[in-house]
């Protein structure tokens, strides 16, 4: 990021206090990306497109407004201040907005996360990645089509100032890889898929070996059975595992607790998981894809136990948030160009459990193993939870048939109280599980097995 549009940004907000503001701030945001994408061998995606957005928010009494445009032309500033300050003075009050605590923002490294690459692919290397994942996925026995395989990376810089003296920026790359096939004939099709994110190219898992993955999935899913209506102990793959902490996520931030609007928001140092769970939110992880030096409002985040040992030990809280609720801000603020900061969780993740996944469920008579979710119906209210899925069945400790068109309820109090995490944690998607077992969920089903089949 260069100096000349750190001044720029800075001058922006001088000229807001200058023209009436009680306080502003701006942020900026300009992003490069470039993808590939083929199917069946030809090039079906190659783009590349470049973005800036700049964010203006200003305070006038108790009442705020933010505008947003994508030219940083300074001439065009004052207009865009005017515009700003007559959009908050028609606006009501509102007693908890505000800058952030000045006490809580402070200095940062740039790039001490290593949060930038050096490595930049072209447009050729993209496309051998794509074909490289492709190819090795239609190479597995059984495999029939491709749906798809692409490759991309991006680089995201970001520039944050605050009437309040602070001025930061920081930079971001990712590499991506993705692999999605079909399996079977006709009406018998299955679907599966693989992908890896990174911020340096150096992690990201070979593109051969992600479409071996992904073929091999899809075959594993051929002749599924439709599980008969009952309760079964439940095992989730890593990458559906995950959706439990959104769930969390979206119950224990503090703009629902202050609304009053979670089933949790009266279980602040409860028990709600077993002894064995801790929940941590990093936003200091090296090379984490959600790291950051300091959050949407200038405040840097530490690492934060969400849960520890079982107990719940913290909201995730934005400034305004955090003043609702006579708190203050622990660095969670995320936010856009045009919209104010809201909630947000960083490197989000369980710690991993002390037993292997075969050994979670080993002891398993009749059970599933989730694979995929789809749609969700979620009471935020009472914790009520519903979610189509598939995978497959778990008989006598072993995974067995394929299984789908079913849907998995509960309550997200049983299910939290009640799950229990392997041993396999991998830093994937930034927001991170193990597998993870819960007992016992209720299955809405119909029973046509077939056992001809193991993944």
């Amino acid at each position: 990021m260069s100096a000349q549009t750190l001044e720029k940004i800075s001058d922006l907000v001088r000229r807001a206090r200058h023209a009436g503001a009680d306080a502003a701030d701006a942020v900026f945001v300009s992003s490069t990306a470039l993808g590939a994408g083929v199917r069946n061998g030809v090039t079906e995606e190659l783009e590349r497109s470049e973005t800036t957005d700049l964010g203006l928010r200003v305070f006038a009494g108790q009442k705020t407004a933010i505008v947003s445009t994508t030219t940083l032309d300074p001439t065009r500033f004052d207009g865009l201040i005017e515009q700003a300050l007559a959009m908050a003075r028609m606006l009501p009050d509102d007693k908890y907005a505000g800058l952030a605590q000045q006490g809580l923002t402070g200095t940062f490294t740039q790039n001490a996360l290593d949060l930038t690459d050096t490595a930049e692919p072209d447009a050729n290397a993209l496309l051998a990645r794509a074909r490289a994942g492709e190819e090795a996925a239609l190479a597995v026995e059984g495999v029939t089509n491709s749906a798809g395989s692409s490759a991309s990376f991006s680089r995201t810089e970001v520039i944050l100032v605050t009437s309040q003296d602070f001025a930061g920026s920081y930079a971001r790359t990712r590499h991506s890889t993705s692999v999605c096939v079909l399996a079977g004939k006709g009406d018998g099709m299955q679907r599966d898929y693989d992908y890896h994110g990174t911020v340096h190219l150096a992690d990201l898992e070979d593109a051969a070996a992600l479409g071996l993955s992904a073929g091999r999935k899809a075959v594993a899913r051929l002749n599924p059975s439709r599980p008969r209506t009952g309760k079964y102990p439940v095992v989730f793959h890593p990458r559906v595992a995950n959706s439990f902490l959104g769930h969390l996520v979206g119950a224990i931030s503090g703009s629902s607790i202050a609304r009053g609007t979670s089933f949790l928001k009266d279980k602040l140092g409860q028990q709600i998981f077993a002894r064995e769970i801790t929940i941590t939110d990093d936003p200091t992880r090296l090379r984490g894809l959600r790291s950051r030096p300091f959050d949407g409002e200038a405040v840097q985040g530490k690492p934060l136990a969400l849960v520890e040992n079982g107990v719940l030990q913290s909201w995730i809280l934005d400034t305004r948030s955090a003043r609702q609720l006579g708190l203050t801000s622990n660095g969670r603020a995320a936010r856009g160009s045009s919209s104010p900061p809201a909630p947000s969780p960083t490197n989000l993740a369980f710690q991993p459990g002390s037993v292997t996944p075969a050994a979670l469920m080993a002891d398993i008579k009749e059970g599933l193993f989730i694979t995929e979710m789809m749609g969700s119906s979620i009471n935020g209210l009472t914790g009520d939870y519903s979610r189509g899925a598939s995978g497959f069945m778990i008989r006598d400790g072993q995974i067995a048939e394929a299984a789908e068109e079913f849907t998995l309820a509960g309550n997200l109090l049983e299910i939290f109280a009640s799950m229990t995490l392997a041993d396999d944690l991998q830093f994937r998607f930034g927001s991170d599980a193990p597998t993870l077992r819960v007992d016992a969920l209720s299955l809405a089903g119909a029973y046509t097995v077939r056992r001809d089949q193991t993944p």
